[in-house]
């Protein structure tokens, strides 16, 4: 365990089921970095030890920190709130001899449990299975990893005639797969820890499942500011219409052209003044799909529409005074009337040292001007 002002990070690790870190390990632990994305989330951790410290001459050597089998879950407990950021394996380890007492490096990057996902391809059919029997299929296994699939039924789901033909996951891993289907849906995959120290979410469904904002982020706002830094970009390039073809489900020859309009039905509208298509693409192959997979696909599209808006910026978790997560919504006030308002938190980076709690943020939205009046603070 590590204190930081009112901060206790709590590290544990081990093969299968991870327990508490001995005492010398969590003290030579000098650096902590944790990413949380919408896609994969990553950690890395650096100690720093003696040339005789037993991290070197025992951990080491028996295999404490190999690749792969090494698990580790790493617990902010913050106000009383215990909140896992990372449930991951160990990819990588770095060691660093020095020449200087006590300057040795032990340096160990992972990923999140999803990575267990992406080991092995095979070849599963899947006869008339629908989208989200399949995913649930291939999630069971993972249960012993302590994940809990949390899956959303597509609101198209095409299912074959078997006697007729069936979907394979054909020579791709069981990840790979699971975010074919996803993209087709237009959903998001991704594997969250928590709510439980050991435990995790697998979620397949639209991008936020959490339309709650989280305390807003204040920049130049006098005393009450609490992000270190934070820019904004607007992309007039970001969005695109599409145009896709639907065969007519009466003659099954003539294609019907229709018009996607680069919108989402599943995310709220956070920019009071959308951003107007600047492209035109057609789709590949649609009008060959049968009707009910091609208005799978175009409702895919709409799920998911493109971003125009983004930010990137940090913030002191002390000033903060609370975590800010990734796949929910946060508020931004002081930018001024074209950027503040609400925005979809894309990714989050914490970065933890002995005495310091920072976080990296991105975050994104479609449009310009806020459409809330009042920020969370």
């Amino acid at each position: 365990m590590n204190s930081i002002k009112g901060v206790q990070l709590t590290l544990m690790i081990g093969s299968a089921i991870p327990t508490p870190a001995p005492k010398i390990l969590v003290e030579a632990l000098t650096n902590v970095q944790v990413t949380n994305s919408k896609d994969r989330s990553g950690f890395q951790l650096t100690f720093t030890v003696g040339k005789n410290s037993p991290i070197v001459t025992q951990f080491l050597p028996t295999g404490y920190f190999d690749p792969i089998v090494t698990r580790v879950v790493l617990v902010v407990t913050m106000n009383s709130l215990s909140t896992p950021i990372m449930d991951g394996l160990v990819t990588n380890q770095e060691f660093g001899p020095s020449n200087e007492a006590g300057k040795t490096t032990l340096t160990l990057t992972g990923q999140d449990l999803s990575l267990a996902m992406d080991l092995a391809e095979k070849v599963v059919p899947f006869k008339a299975f629908p989208d989200a029997a399949k995913i649930q299929s291939i999630l069971a296994p993972y249960a012993v990893l302590g994940i809990t699939p949390v899956i959303s039924p597509p609101i198209i789901s095409s299912v074959n005639n078997p006697t007729r033909r069936w979907e394979t996951q054909s020579k791709m891993t069981d990840r790979a797969y699971i975010n074919q289907v996803a993209e087709r849906c237009g959903y998001v995959f991704y594997v969250q820890p928590g709510p439980l120290p050991g435990k995790s979410v697998a979620y397949f469904g639209p991008e936020f499942n959490s339309f709650s904002p989280q305390k807003g982020v204040s920049i130049n706002f006098d005393a009450h500011s609490n992000a270190e830094s934070i820019s904004f970009s607007l992309d007039g390039l970001a969005k695109k219409e599409r145009n896709d073809a639907i065969m007519d489900p009466f003659t099954n020859k003539t294609p019907i052209p229709v018009s996607v309009p680069d919108v989402s039905v599943s995310k709220p509208s956070l920019g009071a003044r959308p951003s107007s298509p600047a492209k035109v693409e057609y789709a590949k192959d649609t009008a060959k799909a049968e009707t009910e997979e091609a208005a799978r696909n175009i409702l895919g599209v709409l799920m998911n529409n493109s971003n125009t808006v983004s930010a990137n910026g940090s913030l002191d978790v002390m000033r903060y005074r609370q975590i800010l997560r990734a796949h929910m919504l946060v508020g931004i006030r002081g930018a001024g009337v074209a950027y503040d308002g609400l925005y979809c938190v894309d990714s989050v980076t914490h970065n933890i040292k002995k005495g310091e709690y920072k976080q990296n943020f991105t975050l994104s939205r479609d449009g310009l001007n806020s459409n809330t009046p009042n920020i969370m603070v």
